[in-house]
C-alpha cells in the first residue's frame, strides 16, 4: 500500500476521509482506496458502521459521561509517547467492538476504564480435532487476579513455513473456547479449517500470535502481547 508523506501542515494521518482510510503498521503511516478485503474484514467492517451509528444515536448526556471515562486511557496512536488519550467516541467503539467479538453484540453502557490483569500464555500443545480443525492449547498465568473468568483471550494468529516471517495482515482472530478461569490454567482455541485459511498442508508449523484479553463485564481490550512458536501435528 502507498505510504503516507508527512508536510508541514499534516504531520500524521489515521481514520478514514472519503473514500480512503489512513492505518499504522510497524510505525509508518500508509492509506488505501475503496475497501476490499476478505468475507472476515468486511463482517468486521459492518461491525464498525454499526458501532458508529450506535454512538449517533447516544443522548448527549451519554456521549459527555464516556468522554470522562476515557480520559486516562492511553492512544495507540501517534505520537506515541503515552501524552494522547483517546475520546469517548473511542472508548465506545472499542467496547462496542468486544462485545461483537465475544458474541454478544450489544450498545455497551458507559464503564470506568478498569487496569487489566498481568497474564501471559505460554504454547503447550496442538491436536487435530476431526479432520479438519485444528486445537491449540495454552497455559495461562494471571498475577493478582481475583476474576479471570470475567477475561476471556483473543488470539490473532498466522501459520506459516517454519522459520518464515510474520505477516500482519494474514493473521486472523480467534477466541478461546471458554472464558479464563481460576481452577484450570488451560486456554484452547479451536482454527477451523486451519489448512484453506492460509493455504498450507504441513507436518510441521510456525505459529506467529498477538494475544490479549477481552473484559466480558465492560467489552474493553487491553494491548496486544506477541508470541511467535513452533508445533508439529
Amino acid at each position: 500500500m502507498p505510504r503516507f508523506t508527512p508536510s508541514i501542515l499534516i504531520s500524521d494521518c489515521w481514520g478514514s476521509v472519503g473514500d480512503l482510510t489512513f492505518y499504522h503498521q510497524n510505525g509508518q503511516c500508509f492509506y488505501q482506496g475503496q475497501f476490499a478485503g476478505t468475507e472476515g474484514q468486511l463482517a468486521h467492517l459492518d461491525v464498525h458502521k454499526r458501532a458508529l451509528a450506535a454512538w449517533r444515536e447516544l443522548d448527549h448526556s451519554v456521549q459527555l459521561t464516556w468522554n470522562v471515562f476515557a480520559k486516562p486511557v492511553i492512544s495507540h496512536k501517534p505520537p506515541f509517547d503515552n501524552s494522547a488519550h483517546i475520546s469517548g467516541q473511542n472508548l465506545f467503539v472499542s467496547a462496542y467492538h468486544g462485545f461483537a467479538t465475544l458474541g454478544c453484540e450489544q450498545v455497551p453502557t458507559p464503564q470506568p476504564w478498569e487496569n487489566f490483569p498481568v497474564y501471559a500464555l505460554e504454547f503447550v500443545s496442538s491436536d487435530l480435532a476431526g479432520a479438519d480443525d485444528l486445537m491449540l492449547r495454552f497455559r495461562a498465568t494471571f498475577e493478582n487476579c481475583p476474576s479471570p473468568e470475567r477475561y476471556q483471550v483473543l488470539l490473532k494468529l498466522q501459520l506459516t513455513n517454519l522459520g518464515k516471517g510474520k505477516h500482519p495482515g494474514k493473521m486472523r482472530n480467534f477466541l478461546a473456547v471458554r472464558p479464563c478461569s481460576a481452577d484450570d490454567e488451560t486456554v484452547e482455541f479451536l482454527i477451523k479449517d486451519y489448512r484453506n485459511i492460509w493455504g498450507l498442508d504441513l507436518n510441521e508449523y510456525q505459529a506467529h500470535c498477538r494475544y490479549l484479553l477481552l473484559d466480558r463485564q465492560t467489552g474493553y481490550r487491553n494491548i496486544h502481547t506477541p508470541l511467535s512458536f513452533s508445533f508439529s501435528i
